[in-house]
């Protein structure tokens, strides 16, 4: 039996198939073009759906679900896409919409891509074989996903697991959400890249050198997510000082979600986990220095996910094996 993964996304839609044992055997993506109607966009899902089943050779009855990971907040019972920020979909009945499109009665599961990818992790990635799992993301904010028990923990109005959204700075940086001090302000890429900004320009007010500016070219909208973990390793000082708070912020999440749920397994995705061992390294000894969990309990292992950009498609089909 095949499954089928859709990884919605606000620039493009991504398919694949998925076999028994979580592999990937086709893929296939199409741009969202996120400015036409939904049912406009569901019927690009649908010919895509259509399209990797006839290049891989089987029929929608060799297929057994098809999975959908969404940006924003999603009904896994009704099937609805609630709100789904930059995209046409509020209230959207995308569970029946797509069944129609593509002329079949398989079953649609619907969940948030963050959560897809959570669950992807857990049944075949790097917290596979865990009980209780979570994943962050680290992007343009910060996503979480929950698994609890091997189940997707969403709350009772599928609204949960924005990690990103708890406070760690009381009045701090002003958040999208509209709260301030949220943690995705400080630890996603784009909090790291303001705070990158914020040193350079700090540096050049002082009239103190960082290597920083040479990356750049003087030109601050060069500034990315690797600026200052690049600029630390080739001994620049001002460079370390930005990786130092970015960890600082960094470890104060994730010692609040090791102390609230206690996974088996915390693992870490999205641009940022692209440092690999080498952000594990900076964070291990101080996360651990502050979990509550000591005196030989056992405790989380923190990791780097590892199913990259196709962690939304696995999880999107994983919701109906």
């Amino acid at each position: 039996m095949y499954y089928i993964g859709i990884d919605l996304g606000g620039t493009n839609i991504a398919a694949g198939i998925v076999d028994e044992n979580y592999n990937i055997i086709k893929k296939a993506s199409t741009p969202t073009n996120a400015d036409r109607p939904a049912d406009v966009i569901t019927a690009d899902i649908a010919a895509l759906c259509k399209k990797i089943v006839d290049e891989v050779g089987i029929t929608m009855d060799d297929v057994g679900s098809i999975g959908i990971a969404t940006p924003g907040s999603a009904n896994c019972e009704t099937g609805e896409i609630l709100y789904a920020n930059n995209l046409p979909f509020s209230h959207y009945p995308m569970q029946a919409k797509l069944s129609e499109a593509l002329g079949t009665s398989k079953r649609v599961y619907i969940e948030n891509d963050a959560n897809a990818a959570a669950k992807a992790e857990s049944v075949a990635g790097v917290a596979k074989g865990s009980k209780y799992s979570v994943m962050i993301t680290l992007g343009t904010g910060v996503g979480g996903g929950i698994i609890l028990d091997g189940q997707v923990y969403s709350g009772f109005n599928f609204a949960g697991a924005e990690l990103g959204h708890m406070v760690i700075v009381k009045d701090g940086r002003e958040c999208t959400c509209g709260r301030k001090g949220c943690w995705e302000t400080y630890s996603s890429a784009t909090g790291l890249i303001r705070t990158t900004r914020e040193k350079i320009e700090a540096c050049r007010a002082e009239g103190r050198a960082t290597i920083m500016e040479d990356m750049i070219g003087g030109d601050l909208e060069r500034t990315s997510g690797r600026t200052a973990f690049n600029a630390m390793r080739q001994g620049d000082a001002a460079g370390k000082e930005v990786v130092e708070e970015y960890i600082s912020y960094l470890t104060t999440g994730l010692v609040n979600i090791i102390n609230i749920f206690q996974p088996n397994v915390l693992s870490i995705g999205g641009g940022i986990s692209n440092e690999g061992d080498f952000l594990i390294d900076l964070l291990h000894d101080r996360v651990f220095a502050e979990t509550y969990s000591r005196d030989g309990t056992p405790q989380c292992e923190l990791k780097i996910a590892t199913l990259k950009n196709d962690a939304g498609i696995i999880g999107a089909a994983a919701l109906g094996m």
